[in-house]
């Protein structure tokens, strides 16, 4: 366990690395630019390690970039000065630190004041040159347009997109994190200034990035989801859900409800098929039909099932009886048609999963009388 000192610790990537630090039992100490700067020299005297988070990008006046960013990090160096020891520090920059513009040259001067006091006293110092980080608790219509994008689809207010091709480079509050745990928890040797990269990068258009928070959106209704297990568009959709209003956690689903029970399609993936649940009362039997190429696997969720088999060709029959007692995944085949008797006495209630998703045009589904 170490003692870590976290500036800026009301901003988005120190909250995110807060509750990571202690996750792993690490004492966190907090400092933040509304705080006052007399209490620093003694945090930091108290400090194994320092991720100094704080700056300034959106100042009401010009003259803040360097109160925030320059003298800040001149002060906090005076304070590791005063401590006698040499404290491991990671900086978090800005690819803005290579352009011409006051916050990118704020950013330059207080990486320098670091390489400077790093090459007389020999102390750990990691610079990340971040570009766009998203995730949640990022600040919406402030300085990022994922978080922007985000807020007000979900609320559905207007957004703004001057150049849909317009290129941004991002990286995801995640990986942001795991890098910088990874200098502490790694122990990492070594003394000077090293510049950090984040291993993962995307590269998203804006345009790309509002039609797939927009289609986030339209999910619930379509209940079509995108690919969001792997890659930016996990990322993203992880971050969107962090927008939500506690009251938009749950939304409906259409259940369509008849003599035998109810039926409803719960999920559907372009590439990986869709989800259904279906119920059926006391002796009631639900199915009697074949496919040619799709399949199905069912798992009997509350109940007793029997499922019933029919060769469309040999006319071979089989049945297979199954409770929710006995969790499996019954599979269908294609060429064999098949029902769903309940033979319990509650309502059956089964789960439902087809390779594709349903569609009406070429629905691959024949009845067969069983």
């Amino acid at each position: 366990m170490s003692k870590v000192l976290v500036t800026g610790s009301q901003g988005f990537i120190a909250k995110n690395l807060i509750v990571r630090l202690k996750e792993s039992n690490n004492e966190v100490i907090t400092f933040d630019l509304m705080d006052d700067i007399s209490l620093l020299n003694d945090k930091v005297k108290s400090a194994d390690y320092i991720y100094h988070l704080a700056g300034v990008n959106r100042p009401k006046d010009i003259s803040e970039f360097t109160v925030g960013n320059v003298d800040l990090t001149t002060t906090l160096i005076e304070c590791v000065k005063n401590s006698g020891r040499n404290i491991p520090l990671v900086f978090s920059s800005s690819i803005q630190a290579k352009q011409d513009n006051p916050y990118g040259e704020s950013k330059l001067s207080a990486e320098n004041r670091l390489i400077e006091y790093s090459s007389i006293t020999g102390n750990s110092v990691y610079i990340y040159r971040l570009p766009n980080v998203f995730g949640k608790w990022c600040k919406p219509n402030y300085n990022s347009v994922v978080a922007t994008f985000c807020h007000n689809i979900i609320n559905g207010l207007p957004i703004s997109v001057n150049d849909e091709s317009k290129i941004l480079s991002l990286v995801y509050i995640d990986d942001v994190i795991d890098s910088f745990i990874s200098l502490l928890d790694n122990s990492e040797k070594s003394s000077g200034v090293i510049y950090k990269e984040i291993p993962t990068v995307y590269e998203e258009t804006v345009g790309e990035i509002a039609n797939k928070i927009s289609k986030f959106k339209d999910s619930r209704e379509s209940l079509i989801t995108d690919a969001v297990g792997y890659g930016f568009t996990r990322a993203l959709y992880s971050t969107y859900l962090s927008y939500l209003p506690p009251d938009d956690f749950s939304y409906r689903i259409p259940s369509y409800e008849d003599d035998r029970g109810a039926f409803a399609e719960i999920l559907k993936t372009p590439e990986y098929g869709q989800f259904s649940f279906f119920t059926a009362k006391p002796g009631v039997t639900r199915g009697g039909h074949y496919h040619h190429s799709k399949n199905e696997k069912f798992i009997v969720v509350s109940g007793v099932a029997l499922f019933k088999f029919v060769h469309i060709v040999t006319g071979e029959v089989v049945e297979q009886v199954i409770s929710s007692e006995d969790v499996r995944v019954l599979e269908t085949a294609p060429g064999w048609a098949h029902n769903i008797k309940n033979i319990g006495e509650a309502d059956l209630i089964v789960m439902l999963w087809a390779n594709e998703i349903f569609d009406r045009n070429k629905p691959d589904t024949v009845s067969w009388e069983m």
